[in-house]
């Protein structure tokens, strides 16, 4: 009698009688040759081994059930006769399932503007090849493989993901070197604009994703290994015509969806993208090292930097997400462009000049520190590890450079709540974070005080009678995502400790996070800079304000760019002169044409043009 217990691989159950009766040695007991045919119809396996060891699809689901009115063959999507109707079904279901989740895994976008249904109607030649793997492989080999596959793809599309939240938001795609800091900088704003329960939701909801999306890629590649492997000659031919309409479609170029070719490679072409990267991060010190050690002014005494500008305060600010959208875009530009452009004729009636154009940044969308340290070093910071690293230098900032030449330097930060030791390689004399503002009043976008009180404490801590020339770096935050109602401007005189804001909140939450709550933001910053020009200017202020960066993709649209526009506003005309030769244009608000630099060519120009030789650097 044969042995119940042994494993019914349907590859090469023992010699003798099945409990129905049937022979299965290739012959039934009513002597009718069974030719390979299984009793589902489908081909059985050509490759029988000799040892009792199959190498067919049930070989990986274990024993199968033999009890009378079953003779399925596992839950690979087979069906057969006897199995009940809603179980193949399910198993059917199931399978599908798998198919798509590995399919997605494969031919998924890693940009945002690559996602449309056309996206997904492509031929992976990855998994082509490992469909010819697995019908080659005997049995435990097929599944060690088709584990590792498995794995792997999950991988890549947990790489994947990310690669979509970072070109949604910061507009390229996530570096695996570099952008770890950014997940951390990520919970804290979550914590800081919703609440410590939503950090502690979201980081909770992406290790659960990030441990659950490579297992289920797994067992959906080991299922489809086992159907494969079920379905041998229909799975051969199939790969072959469709390896056969990869290669038609590669040489003609075929595209369903303009720019996406139907013969795709994107697993392959990403982790060859990502070797670049990860060996572009590992030699960026050395890269750095080269870029510093250029520098014509890092020697240069402090009596001959900033000559022109000697008694002077000058104060750089960066406008939170104040990018080039805010001046062009059809639904924002039209108030943001009357609120410059009625500024320029207040302080030309004051006897303020200004010239403007644009600065190309380092970043957009977020990681406004990487433009803060781009446009103050004069080296191009566009990623974590290039910040890293230069900070840790001592490359000459422009806060640095005030320093050496004898002004009081400032960094006043309204966001900053905990030790940052990389304030030193900017040189400050000064820091104001959170609890050196002393502000009382209710907490606005990014959980920061007003623009106006920043600006308020800094007048009266800093520029207060016979004060000494200061030099200072204000990043303003009222335009920070997630864009909360701002408090309408106050007379300057009632700012106090901020707790004149209370109940002046807007009403309109409705709003709150759309391009409405952005450009009402961007207009109330606006509105404050030249207000506080108008209040505490004088033939001594200098005044720098430019965008850190573009905002988001979900204001900007696609294919934004990064400009950001940068204006001098100075009462000394003499200020100005010195910056003649740049071409830049006169007001506040500079049009289309306006020049364009980069972020990180501002430093030099800058210190070029206001030391005892004035030059133009081209």
């Amino acid at each position: 009698m044969t042995d119940l217990s042994r494993r019914a691989d349907g590859d090469d159950a023992p010699n003798g009688t099945t409990t129905d009766g049937t022979a299965n040695n290739g012959t039934t007991t009513d002597g009718t040759a069974t030719d390979g045919i299984t009793t589902d119809g489908t081909t059985a396996e050509s490759d029988r081994a000799t040892s009792g060891q199959g190498d067919s699809a049930a070989s990986d689901a274990g024993p199968v059930d033999r009890t009378p009115g079953h003779t399925g063959a596992g839950d690979d999507g087979v069906a057969t006769p006897g199995r009940p109707r809603a179980r193949r079904l399910l198993a059917a279901t199931v399978t599908a399932l798998a198919a798509a989740l590995v399919l997605v895994a494969l031919v998924a976008p890693s940009d945002v503007n690559g996602f449309s249904p056309g996206a997904f109607l492509r031929i992976p030649v990855e998994g082509l090849v490992a469909v010819a793997l697995l019908l080659v492989l005997p049995a435990r080999p097929r599944r060690a493989v088709a584990t590792i596959l498995g794995a792997l793809l999950g991988l890549v599309l947990v790489l994947k993901v990310a690669d979509l939240g970072f070109s949604l938001v910061l507009d390229r795609p996530f570096d695996l070197i570099a952008d770890w800091t950014f997940l951390g900088a990520g919970a804290e704003f979550l914590s800081e604009s919703y609440g410590p329960a939503a950090e502690v939701g979201a980081v909770a909801l992406a290790v659960v994703a990030v441990l659950a999306v490579p297992l289920l890629v797994t067992l959906s590649a080991r299922r489809l290994a086992r159907v494969v492997a079920g379905n041998r000659v229909v799975s051969a031919r199939a790969t072959t015509a469709l390896a056969a309409a990869w290669v038609v479609c590669a040489v003609l170029g075929a595209q369903i969806v303009p720019g996406v070719p139907v013969a795709a490679d994107t697993v392959a072409a990403g982790l060859y993208d990502r070797a670049r990267q990860v060996r572009a991060g590992l030699n960026d010190q050395e890269t750095l090292n080269t870029q510093l050690a250029g520098d014509p002014f890092q020697n240069v005494p402090g009596d001959e930097l900033l000559t022109a500008l000697r008694g002077k305060d000058v104060l750089f600010t960066f406008v939170e997400s104040y990018g080039r959208v805010a001046l062009e875009d059809p639904d924002l530009a039209p108030e943001v462009d009357a609120v410059l452009d009625e500024g320029t004729r207040q302080l030309r009636a004051a006897g303020y000049g200004s010239r403007s154009a644009f600065l190309t940044s380092s970043t957009t969308g977020g990681g406004s520190w990487l433009a803060h340290a781009t446009l103050m070093s004069g080296i191009r910071a566009d990623n974590q590890l290039r910040y890293t690293n230069l900070v840790r230098s001592d490359h000459l900032t422009l806060n640095g450079a005030f320093k050496r030449a004898g002004w009081r330097t400032t960094l006043v930060m309204p966001a900053l709540t905990r030790a940052w030791p990389e304030a030193d390689f900017f040189s400050p004399d000064q820091v104001y974070g959170v609890k050196e503002l002393g502000y009382r009043g209710p907490l606005f976008s990014f959980s920061s005080p007003p623009d106006q009180y920043t600006l308020s404490t800094f007048q009266r801590r800093e520029r207060g009678p016979g004060h000494a020339p200061v030099m200072a770096e204000i990043p303003l935050l009222s335009s920070h995502i997630p864009w909360t109602p701002v408090p309408p401007l106050v007379d300057w005189d009632d700012v106090g400790d901020g707790s004149v804001y209370k109940g002046t909140a807007r009403a309109d939450r409705a709003k709150e996070g759309t391009r409405e709550a952005y450009r009402q933001s961007v207009v109330y910053t606006l509105r404050t800079l030249i207000s506080y020009v108008q209040r505490y200017g004088d033939e001594n202020l200098v005044l720098v304000f430019l965008g850190d960066h573009q905002p988001a993709r979900a204001v900007t649209g696609e294919g934004a760019g990064k400009d950001v526009p940068i204006t001098v506003v100075a009462k000394d005309p003499a200020v100005l002169d010195r910056i003649a030769g740049w071409g830049w244009q006169d007001g506040l608000n500079p049009d289309p044409q306006a020049p364009v630099w980069p972020m990180e060519s501002f430093r030099d120009r800058f210190l070029h043009a206001f030391g005892p030789k004035s030059t133009t650097h081209s």
